[in-house]
Formats: structure tokens, C-alpha cells, sequence
């Protein structure tokens, strides 16, 4: 017999992380919070108590939460048709296409779902390219990547991560990794052999701590690139899609044309896991039905959902609102004097607070004051609210930062 599940009583805070860690795996350390529902920048969690988001889902709802354009479009192509798979074409995928070749001056699109998956895409991309135009032996290809990067947690992707927790116990690794540090253009130059296919990184490094190169790196290093041809394949999964003030953080320089961008989190405004690679022709045209796929990769809902959320970016200038609101938030945390603060860096609404002692206390001192950031390699707080946010909400945020800081 079926056996139907009732509706459940109320639970407090303290029984739902109880559920979660009995049940689920301990693979997260999340603050203890409860959230119920979300709109805009604020969240509300089970006990009625209201959040400003400055996390934003790790950069994922640029847009702010249950943004009314998107889930109705959701709601809409749901009524309609979910899932094709990719053995017959759908109505919402090409246009997908098209708006997104037309945001990112891009001609290439293969879509996925989470971010990881889109890196994985760019790995197989750059190396059958190696052998297939470049020319480098079988299975000798390489690819150039940063200390400090996070590209995902796949075996192959953490596979050229200097990150040891993200390594260990998850061995034997993917060969095929060469690591320089983060922004040495001397360092690239140096580490591209014959069989090097491709430099992979991110324009900055959020799960490092906000970390930005020297001025000119982007520039300098695509010059590298393309005269030693190696592609340039730039992560935008959290930089991306208006978070750093541009469309895509590697803009801020100029006359830069990636091979490819890897893109997610905010492609559906944190309505339903899309991602994608977006790359040239020649890079594209390494594919071959059955080489690569995805059941889900481009499927209606996913597709009606990414247009809608490319749309309210545009048509709400949130590029142009998060270098405008970016500016004036690092303006007021640069007036912070705090003993506990070493810097404070970071461009657009991507901004980090270095700090002197773990970041983890003061992070659990700021929720209970309704402000809700998180620490990253323990010692740095990030800040990253939806772009959204408001001159009243960054004030009103600052004063938090304020009194738990100073």
C-alpha cells in the first residue's frame, strides 16, 4: 500500500538543521538559518524573521530572489512542455540560443545545467581542439589553470585545484593540469609547451577571497595566447552576467575576444539549474553527435527560464546598477576602522573584507542582526547581494558591518 504523507506540523529552526543533519551528508557548514521564503533582498526565515541577503546564492540571484518575470515564465512554459531531451528539438531552446549569442557576442552555445557540468564541457572542448586542430599528440593536452581557482568539484576539475580539502581522499587525480600562480603573465608565458591547449581562469577568484589580478592581466594574457596559439577560456560562472559592473568580468579591459565563457548561477536567476559554454566556431566544431550531451541541457523549462532572466538584466540595467551601487558600497566600507579589517577589495557587487582572525564569528554575530554574508577561506567575508539592492540597503548593511566590525 501507498502510504500518503500528511502535512507536517510546524517545526522551529533547531528541528529542521536537526532533520538535515541526521538525514543529509555533511558535506556544507551553513550558518544556522532557516530561510522560508525570499523576495528581492530579503529573506524571511521559519520563526518570521526578515535577512538582507548579501550572498545571494554565491552570485546566482542577480536578479533578487523569486523575481516575478522569471518564475512566471517558469510557471508558464511548465504549462506547456518541461522536457524533450535532446533527441528532438523545442520551440525555446534556439531562441535561447540566439538571445544569449546576442548578450555575450558569442556565436556558439551548448547549454548544460550546473556550473561544474559547463566546465567539464570547456575541458572536453579545449582538448579534442588540441588534437584535432592545434595538432598535439593523443592524450598529451594540457591545460594551464591558476593557484586558487575554483572551477567546480568533479574529480577531473578538482584535479587542478591547489585546494587540499577539495583533494583529499578523492585521488587518483586527471593529468593534464599545469598550475601558475594567480595574474603572473611571466609565469603563463613560461608554463605554455607545444601540447598546451588552452589557459583556464577566472577574471577573479570568489571562492579564494575576492582575489583580483594586477591591472593589464586579462589584457596581457590573451596576448600570450593568441600568439602561441592556446585558447583563452574565461569562467564567468560567478563574474558573469552583470556581477562585476560589466556583462562579463574580463570585459574591464579592453579588446579582449575569449575562445570561450563558461557561464551559470545567474543564467536562470536562481530559479533552475542552467549553465553553459559558450565558445567560436572553431572550438564548437570539435563536436560530433554522441560526443557530448546532457538529458537536461537544454530543455524547454531551462531555456524559457535563462531568456526571461537574460531579459530582466537587460532591461533593468543591473550591469549598470552593480558598478553603480558596487562603487558606493566599497566607498563606505573603506570608511570602516576596524582593528579586525586588513583590506578591502573587490569590483562591483563582488567585494571582500579580508580580516586579521577567522571570519566565521563575526559572519554569526551579523545574522543575528538580520544581515547575511558569509566567510570564504576562513578569514574573508564575502558581500554579494543581488544586484537589486538599493542605496537604502547598503546603508542599512553597512551599519550592521559597522557595529559587529568596529
Amino acid at each position: 500500500m501507498t502510504q500518503v504523507l500528511s502535512e507536517s506540523p510546524a517545526k522551529s529552526t533547531a528541528d529542521y538543521i536537526a532533520l538535515e543533519d541526521h538525514y543529509g551528508a555533511h558535506n556544507y557548514h551553513p550558518l544556522d538559518i532557516v530561510i522560508n521564503s525570499a523576495s528581492g533582498v530579503w529573506l524571511t526565515d521559519v520563526e518570521g524573521k526578515r535577512y538582507l541577503d548579501c550572498l545571494a546564492a554565491y552570485s546566482a540571484v542577480n536578479q533578487g530572489h523569486c523575481h516575478p518575470r522569471i518564475v512566471q515564465a517558469m510557471i508558464d512554459q511548465a504549462h506547456r512542455v518541461t522536457l524533450t531531451s535532446r533527441a528532438f528539438h523545442n520551440d525555446q531552446m534556439p531562441l535561447f540560443y540566439e538571445e544569449l549569442s546576442a548578450a555575450s557576442g558569442m556565436p556558439r552555445i551548448l547549454p548544460m545545467n550546473s556550473g561544474t557540468e559547463a566546465v567539464e564541457t570547456a575541458i572536453k572542448a579545449v582538448r579534442k581542439w588540441g588534437y584535432h586542430v592545434k595538432g598535439i599528440p593523443a592524450n598529451q593536452a594540457e591545460i594551464i589553470v591558476c593557484s586558487n581557482n575554483f572551477h567546480g568539484r568533479s574529480i577531473t576539475i578538482i584535479s587542478s585545484s591547489t585546494e587540499q580539502q577539495y583533494r583529499d581522499g578523492f585521488g587518483p587525480y586527471t593529468p593534464g593540469f599545469t598550475v601558475i600562480p594567480f595574474g603572473d603573465v611571466e609565469a603563463l608565458k613560461a608554463a605554455i609547451t607545444p601540447n598546451t591547449c588552452a589557459f583556464l581562469f577566472e577574471p577573479i577568484q570568489g571562492e579564494a577571497g575576492i582575489l583580483l589580478p594586477p591591472d593589464g592581466f586579462y589584457r596581457a594574457a590573451y596576448e600570450v595566447c593568441k600568439a602561441q596559439n592556446v585558447l583563452y577560456i574565461v569562467d564567468e560562472i560567478q563574474t558573469g552576467l552583470g556581477r562585476t559592473g560589466k556583462m562579463f568580468g574580463y570585459q574591464h579591459e579592453a579588446d579582449i575576444f575569449p575562445d570561450g565563457i563558461i557561464i551559470g548561477k545567474a543564467l536562470s536567476g536562481g530559479v533552475y539549474p542552467v549553465s553553459a559554454f559558450l565558445a567560436t566556431d572553431e572550438v564548437m566544431d570539435v563536436f560530433r553527435p554522441g560526443d557530448h550531451g546532457s538529458t537536461f541541457g537544454g530543455n524547454p523549462l531551462a531555456c524559457a527560464v535563462a531568456r526571461a532572466a537574460l531579459q530582466v538584466i537587460q532591461d533593468e540595467n543591473l550591469i549598470e546598477r552593480a558598478a553603480e551601487m558596487g562603487d558606493y558600497f566599497m566607498a563606505r566600507l573603506q570608511t570602516l576602522q576596524s582593528p579586525h579589517i586588513s583590506a578591502v577589495r573587490g569590483r562591483g557587487l563582488m567585494i571582500g573584507l579580508d580580516l586579521n582572525k577567522p571570519a566565521r564569528p563575526f559572519c554569526e554575530q551579523l545574522k543575528e542582526r538580520g544581515l547575511l554574508c558569509k566567510e570564504t577561506h576562513k578569514h574573508i567575508i564575502r558581500l554579494a547581494p543581488p544586484l537589486v539592492i538599493g542605496r537604502d540597503d547598503i546603508d542599512w548593511a553597512f551599519e550592521q558591518l559597522r557595529a559587529v566590525l568596529q
